[in-house]
């Protein structure tokens, strides 16, 4: 597929991503009713979940994809999995940003080393190191090697994050079943529609990253092309004089 031209299925995917998140935002704005106990600042809730499963999303993705890079040394695998830790790791921060907004609320301070923000904090650091680690080596071999088993490392935390809450005393509510469970049927609904519209938001983001990446791949084809040309060139030779 030439990746310079969007398929018309791209762009139905987009329009209908857009008006998604409209209907999500308005839902958690308007239609959703106010929580008695925290009030309007209840309402974040509803992107602040989503947005954390697409984090664990993102992470599970760059897992398989550099299992899948190691085993077969594909450049696609590679590609994937740089792109899923760029999105994943864009909605670890809004999880992360969000979170003592909620905390401030429920709890009265901004942050507090509960076991559930400490690990995603870490996992947040991991995949900061991992991009960090892929810029710095540029496109060297060892970097996608080394950058993969970072990868893989760093998604299992992601199984350490979620059941947290289990294994130690935490603030958080035990899992996020359990917290649509207690919603009123409103609430509910608000929130299967944000999930809906993030994870339409994801894929579309995770398939723009992957087209922005195949184009990366093409430029480095195309200037190693010209540099093989430019060094098979003969040198001009020289007149009488000295000059060419």
């Amino acid at each position: 597929m030439d990746v310079m031209r969007t398929p018309i299925w791209r762009r139905a995917l987009e329009i209908v991503v857009v008006f998604l998140v409209l209907v999500a935002f308005y839902m958690a704005l308007l239609y959703a009713p106010t929580e008695r106990t925290m009030g309007d600042v209840q309402r974040i809730f509803y992107f602040h979940v989503p947005s954390a499963m697409m984090a664990f999303l993102g992470f599970m993705i760059v897992l398989v994809a550099s299992i899948g890079y190691l085993a077969t040394s594909s450049s696609r695998g590679d590609a994937l999995a740089q792109s899923a830790a760029e999105i994943g790791l864009l909605f670890c921060t809004i999880t992360l940003l969000t979170g003592p907004v909620w905390a401030r609320s429920a709890w009265g301070v901004w942050w507090t080393w509960d076991a559930r923000l400490s690990t995603t904090l870490i996992l947040w650091l991991i995949y900061v190191a991992y991009l960090m680690l892929r810029g710095y080596m540029g496109s060297d071999l060892r970097m996608r090697r080394f950058s993969s088993i970072l990868g893989i490392l760093g998604a299992l935390d992601v199984p350490i994050v979620y059941f947290s809450v289990r294994w130690w005393r935490t603030q958080h509510p035990t899992t996020f079943i359990t917290e649509r469970g207690g919603l009123a049927p409103p609430m509910a609904m608000t929130l299967r529609m944000g999930m809906i519209a993030i994870l339409g938001l994801f894929i579309v983001l995770l398939l723009k990253r992957i087209d922005l990446e195949r184009l990366r791949e093409k430029r480095d084809l195309l200037r190693a092309a010209v540099e093989s040309r430019e060094s098979e060139r003969p040198a001009p030779l020289a007149g009488p004089g000295g000059g060419v």
